[in-house]
């Protein structure tokens, strides 16, 4: 059983590391789905990153019929933040995953700042204080599960539903988290932040995580074959040193990354052989960077990209019957639209090929076809072609060399050229669909907050007992039991919490699933059910590690 094999790998890892170092509700309904078997129950969580109605809708004309998440359409979604109205892909995670609203950077934790209608006020010594999410209330009752993104797999939208962090551009603790989550398939690019080194998101900490990813029994992945010929019960992907290619440049060029379907279906098969069930969080990462971008053709690549990999979910879902499937939006960005103010008084009559015909002539998005373009720009014209935009004068392609904002300028022609309107670069607040399958699936205008809460009752748990199971604060607890306690931030970037009292020192540092007592000269490391975490503030901890005390 995956358990087992979890615990173990888990206790040989933790020695080594431990010597070295407003709304109204929605229903809950019955979907039609095969079978009436009672164990295991399944969740699938898939999130589109950034995608409005208007993303979807022009991605079905695109590709000239429905798409799978058309016949699972079951309602809206309301996606505010604790202190606005339109939100950041981390509170917004924290919401879908833990059933709590946050502040804008916050990820897995509770919001400092409360003034959005409708939110409950947080009491302010719980401010920033971890809340478990799905994914470990799944692992904590016995379910295998994974994490899937088409960015890196530390970004915002995954990363709350495997760790918690008080600002999302901190991937050194959240790599660490999720790898000491010890989650058995995790997939998607990142691999940067897993090692030291002298790039951006690379470790500051001195740990390299690929050994412990190693020594955790993974079967370490890094290209579309090797991922599919897998027959390992844990695999970690890690496809690129950042983000994936969007799915038309994945194409274009044949690298040899997978798909966001290949991925899924990968994840999928190797889950469910666990008996107890499965949890699956599956993102796709990018319509929300082309949409920041107003690159039409990004979206519209990965939005159908998350289309195949809902499909795949729905595939498994109908045959298992026993699987619920979400797929949302986390929310809005860029307001796009087919109609812009060149349709203000024609647009009756403009046929759907006026919007398309122009977007079919790319075969690569923006970024893929930048990526083309010499440093001098003397291929400038087959560049643009390659994003769709041909018949260029003399005059335009002179500009386009020189332009300073050349990404603007190029998403900006394309727009134009099929009727497309963009209202912002940044974010919006509108709610988004709800697309739902399977027993007890969530109905109906709810809030995003109420998905985290639908898919832990399914799967038999509370979140919030939860949360009191895996976050206590230790320095209460332990001070409780007669300890004296600190939290060691000499080196700041492995804090260590501290209890001693007599001949008894407890160290846990932060991020890890270990807890390490030396007592009588004689040392203990044990392997914790969940990571400890450090605010800044307070240390968080397992009930296990408390239960050390005195021990």
């Amino acid at each position: 059983m995956l358990e087992m094999k979890k615990k173990i790998a888990g206790i040989t890892v933790a020695g080594a590391v431990a010597l070295g170092s407003l709304g109204f509700a929605g229903k809950v309904e019955q979907a039609d789905a095969k079978g009436s078997k009672k164990e295991p129950e399944n969740v699938i969580m898939l999130v589109m990153d950034g995608t409005s109605a208007g993303a979807t809708s022009l991605a079905r004309w695109y590709k000239g019929e429905n798409l799978a998440m058309d016949e699972i359409v079951t309602g809206g979604v309301r996606t505010h933040s604790a202190e606005s109205a339109i939100t950041d892909s981390a509170p917004a995670a924290t919401a879908l995953s833990t059933g709590h609203k946050s502040n804008d950077k916050f990820i897995g934790v509770l919001p400092a700042l409360v003034n959005t209608p409708g939110v409950n006020k947080v009491k302010s010594k719980d401010a920033y204080k971890p809340v478990a999410n799905v994914l470990e209330g799944a692992q904590e009752i016995g379910k295998a599960t994974g994490i899937i993104a088409t960015s890196e797999i530390q970004h915002a939208t995954p990363a709350g539903f495997s760790s918690h962090v008080t600002h999302r551009s901190n991937y050194g603790d959240i790599a660490e988290q999720q790898v000491y989550q010890e989650i058995d398939v995790v997939l998607g690019g990142g691999k940067e932040a897993l090692s030291p080194g002298t790039t951006k998101n690379a470790r500051k900490d001195g740990e390299d995580l690929l050994k412990v990813i190693e020594a955790n029994d993974y079967d370490f992945v890094e290209s579309r074959d090797e991922l599919m010929k897998s027959k390992s019960d844990k695999i970690w992907g890690s496809f690129a040193p950042s983000a994936l290619a969007y799915d038309f440049d994945r194409q274009a060029s044949k690298n040899q990354e997978p798909s966001l379907a290949d991925m899924t279906k990968k994840a999928i098969n190797t889950l469910n052989k666990d008996e107890d069930g499965f949890f699956l969080f599956v993102e796709g990462s990018k319509p929300d960077w082309a949409a920041h971008g107003n690159d039409t053709i990004g979206i519209i690549s990965d939005v159908l990209a998350f289309d195949s990999a809902v499909e795949e979910a729905l595939k498994f879902a109908k045959e298992d019957g026993n699987t619920m499937v979400i797929a949302v939006s986390d929310h809005g960005n860029s307001g796009i639209t087919m109609g812009n103010v060149n349709t203000n008084s024609n647009y009756p009559e403009i046929p759907v090929s006026a919007y398309i015909d122009p977007l079919k002539k790319a075969v690569m998005t923006l970024e893929g076809a930048l990526k083309q373009l010499k440093p001098d720009r003397s291929n400038m014209k087959e560049v643009a072609e390659l994003y769709g935009l041909d018949n260029l004068t003399n005059d335009q392609i002179a500009s386009m060399k020189s332009s300073k904002s050349l990404p603007a300028e190029m998403a900006k022609m394309l727009a134009d050229r099929a009727n497309i309107g963009y209202s912002t670069g940044g974010h919006t607040g509108e709610d988004v669909f709800l697309y739902s399958y399977g027993p007890e699936r969530p109905t109906g205008l709810i809030d995003n907050s109420d998905i985290a809460k639908s898919m832990a009752s399914f799967m038999g748990f509370n979140l919030e007992k939860m949360t009191d199971k895996l976050f206590l604060n230790a320095q209460q607890e332990f001070k409780k039991k007669g300890y004296k306690t600190k939290v060691d931030v000499s080196d700041i970037n492995n804090p260590v919490f501290i209890a001693e009292k007599g001949n008894e020192r407890i160290e846990i540092p932060a991020n890890k699933n270990i807890a390490v007592s030396v007592k009588n000269r004689k040392t203990i490391t044990k392997t914790l059910n969940g990571v400890s975490v450090y605010n800044g503030k307070d240390f968080y901890v397992p009930q296990d590690a408390v239960r050390l005390a005195g021990k």
